[in-house]
C-alpha cells in the first residue's frame, strides 16, 4: 500500500495520538497518586500533630490544677483534674486507632499507663491532704508526680518530632515526584510534537500547561504558602484533579490553622504564634506596634472569688478585643494570649492605640460585674494577702504598654517583648486602668527626670 502524504500524516497523527494517550494516562496516574498521599497526609499525620498538640495542653493543665489542688484544695480542681484525665484518655484512644504507625503505638501505650500512674499520684495527694498530711503531699507532688508529668511531656514530645519528620519526607516525596513525573510527560510530549507537527502543538499545549500550573503549584505549597490559588478551569480529569488539589489545600490550611498552639481558655494564639508574628512583622521592615495587656489585682480576686471565676474575668478581656477586630474588621490585628491574665495586641500603631484606648473604658465597666454588689460598692474587697492575713485589695485594673518599631531597632521578638515588659511594669505603677507609650514615658522622663529614672533603674 503506497503511503500517501495523509496516510503519513494520519499514521503520524495515530502515533502522536497513542502517545499522548500514553503521556496522559501517566500524569494522570502520577497526579491521582500524589493526591492520595496528600490526603493521607491531612487525614492522618496531621490529625497526629493536633492530638499531640491536645495532650501536651490536657497535660500541662493537669500538671497545673494538681499544683493549685494542693494550695487552694478545692473539690472543684479535683472534679476539674479528672475531667483532664478523661479528656487525655480520650485522645489517647483516637490516637491509638488511627495511627498505622507501631512505634506511635507503643508510645501511646506508655502514655497510658503514665496516666494511670499520675491519677494514683493524684489520688494519694488527696487522701494525704485530707489526713493533714500536707508535708507528704507535697513531696509526693514535687518528685514522684512532677517525675510522671515530665516522662509524659518527654514522650508526647516524641511523637510531635516523628509525625513532623514524617510530614516533612512526605512534602518532600510530593514535590520530587511531581517534578519527576512532569519531566516524563513533558518529555513524551515533545516527542510527540515532532512527530504530529502543528495537531500535536495544540494537543501538547492542552495538555502541558495545567499540568505545569499543578507543577508550580505543588511547589509553592510544600514551600508553605497554602494561600495560593491553582487557576485550571477545566471541565475534564485534568480539572476535576485541579478542584481536589485546590480542597486538599484548603484542608491543610484548616489543619495547620488548627495546630497554632492556642489557648484552651480563650482559643487565642499563644506564646510560639505571637513570637512567629513578631518576627515576621520585624522581618518586613513596616511600622507596627506590640501591646502587652495584663490585669492587676487579679490575684487576690482570683484567690477570695475562685480560680473558675478568674478564668470567666481572663475570657471577658479575650472577648473584648476580638470583639474590636470583629467590629471594625482590623483583618491586621493579631490578638494573642500569652497565658493567665497577658494578652498581646500586634498591629498598625493607630489602630492598636485606639484598641488600647477602647480597652481601657469598657474593661472598666464591665468588670465591676463580676464582684459581689459590696465589694463593687466599696470599691475594694476583702481578702487573705500572701502571708494568710485578712486585708483591702484595689479591684482589677487593666494595664496595657505600647511598643512600636519598623524592624531598626529590635534584632529579636526577645528584645521588643522585653521593652514592652518593662514599660508595662512601669504603667502598672500608675493609679487606675491605662495604657502607655514610649512616647509617654519618654515625656514623663523630661517632667521628672529623677523620679522616672529611679523607677526604670529599678524594672531593671
Amino acid at each position: 500500500m503506497k503511503l500517501t502524504i495523509s496516510r503519513k500524516l494520519l499514521l503520524g497523527y495515530l502515533f502522536m495520538a497513542f502517545l499522548t494517550i500514553l503521556a496522559s494516562a501517566y500524569a494522570l496516574f502520577s497526579l491521582q497518586q500524589l493526591s492520595g498521599v496528600a490526603y493521607n497526609l491531612a487525614t492522618q499525620k496531621f490529625v497526629l500533630v493536633e492530638n499531640s498538640k491536645t495532650l501536651m495542653d490536657t497535660l500541662l493543665a493537669q500538671e497545673a490544677i494538681e499544683k493549685k489542688y494542693l494550695i487552694l484544695k478545692d473539690p472543684v480542681l479535683e472534679q476539674i483534674f479528672w475531667q483532664r484525665s478523661s479528656e487525655f484518655n480520650e485522645v489517647l484512644a483516637g490516637m491509638r486507632n488511627g495511627s498505622p504507625d507501631p512505634k506511635t503505638k507503643k508510645t501511646v501505650d506508655e502514655l497510658d499507663k503514665l496516666q494511670n500512674r499520675l491519677k494514683e499520684l493524684f489520688s494519694q495527694e488527696i487522701a494525704l491532704l485530707k489526713s493533714g498530711k500536707v508535708p507528704e503531699a507535697q513531696a509526693l507532688s514535687d518528685m514522684s508526680a512532677r517525675a510522671a508529668v515530665d516522662e509524659m511531656a518527654s514522650k508526647i514530645r516524641y511523637i510531635q518530632v516523628n509525625v513532623d519528620q514524617a510530614i516533612n519526607d512526605e512534602m518532600n516525596r510530593i514535590a520530587g515526584q511531581g517534578i519527576k513525573d512532569t519531566h516524563m510527560t513533558i518529555g513524551i510530549a515533545l516527542f510527540s510534537l515532532i512527530l504530529g507537527i502543528a495537531f500535536a502543538l495544540i494537543l501538547t499545549r492542552n495538555i502541558s500547561k495545567p499540568l505545569k500550573q499543578l507543577q508550580t503549584a505543588a511547589g509553592i505549597i510544600a514551600e508553605g504558602n497554602l494561600d495560593h490559588k491553582i487557576e485550571a478551569r477545566r471541565d475534564d480529569e485534568i480539572g476535576a484533579l485541579a478542584k481536589s488539589f485546590a480542597e486538599m489545600t484548603q484542608r491543610l490550611k484548616v489543619l495547620e490553622e488548627l495546630n497554632l498552639d492556642a489557648s484552651p481558655l480563650t482559643g487565642l494564639p499563644g506564646n510560639l504564634a505571637i513570637e512567629n508574628r513578631i518576627e515576621q512583622m520585624l522581618a518586613k521592615g513596616k511600622t507596627f506596634s506590640l501591646c502587652q495587656v495584663d490585669l492587676d489585682n487579679f490575684k487576690p480576686f482570683a484567690d477570695k472569688y475562685g480560680y473558675a471565676w478568674g478564668s470567666e474575668v481572663i475570657k471577658e478581656v479575650a472577648n473584648i478585643l476580638t470583639g474590636y477586630i470583629s467590629g471594625e474588621r482590623m483583618e491586621e490585628i493579631f490578638i494573642g494570649h500569652i497565658g493567665g491574665d497577658d494578652f498581646v495586641v500586634i498591629g498598625n500603631p493607630d489602630q492598636v492605640q485606639s484598641i488600647c484606648r477602647k480597652l481601657v473604658v469598657d474593661f472598666e465597666k464591665s468588670i465591676m460585674s463580676y464582684y459581689a454588689r459590696e465589694d463593687a460598692e466599696n470599691g475594694y474587697f476583702i481578702g487573705k494577702n500572701r502571708q494568710g492575713t485578712m486585708q483591702k485589695f484595689p479591684l482589677i485594673t487593666i494595664t496595657a504598654a505600647i511598643v512600636t518599631d519598623d524592624g531598626s531597632r529590635f534584632k529579636n521578638p526577645l528584645d521588643m517583648a522585653r521593652m514592652a515588659a518593662e514599660l508595662k511594669e512601669y504603667a502598672k505603677m500608675l493609679p487606675g486602668s491605662n495604657y502607655v507609650t514610649e512616647q509617654d514615658v519618654e515625656r514623663r522622663r523630661l517632667l521628672q527626670p529623677t523620679t522616672m529614672q529611679s523607677t526604670l533603674e529599678l524594672d531593671s
